[in-house]
């Protein structure tokens, strides 16, 4: 199934969107367009022939320096604040499951946020998994 990624707009249809987990579906129906009109989250979508199979927001983030690792931590300057990308939220339509969308999803917003640190650094990409089931899905990257 041929996929593309856009950046999401009023032209695609988000009513139809489940993934199974209802705060994401919602988030994506009611606020993903004002989160990107705040400018606190750029979302992007994966179509396919049917419309949205999956979704993800890219934003800022800043680290605290004693949050990381002390092997990490110890290379870097002692800045209060070390930037970072967060993927805030992630999802595939429950129709694409073990499609490897989840995966597409992945590879697009960490190809998008490479681009990005050419321009304004990011030292890392950080994530924050609402299950265990996604947390396990994260570490497999």
């Amino acid at each position: 199934m041929p996929i593309r990624f856009e950046v999401l707009d009023r032209r695609h249809d988000r009513g139809s969107f489940t993934c199974g987990t209802p705060a994401l579906d919602d988030w994506l129906r009611t606020r993903a367009t004002q989160d990107q009109r705040r400018h606190v989250a750029q979302v992007f979508v994966a179509l396919d022939e049917q419309g949205i199979v999956g979704f993800y927001s890219l934003s800022m983030f800043t680290l605290a320096l004693e949050s990381l690792p002390a092997e990490l931590a110890r290379k870097l300057p002692r800045y209060d604040a070390i930037p970072a990308a967060l993927i805030g939220r992630l999802a595939r339509h429950q129709r694409a499951k073990g499609a490897g969308v989840g995966d597409l999803l992945i590879a697009d917003a960490v190809k998008r946020v490479l681009m990005a640190a050419e321009s304004v650094a990011a030292y890392a990409i950080v994530v924050d998994a609402k299950s265990p089931k996604a947390a396990a899905f994260y570490q497999h990257f």
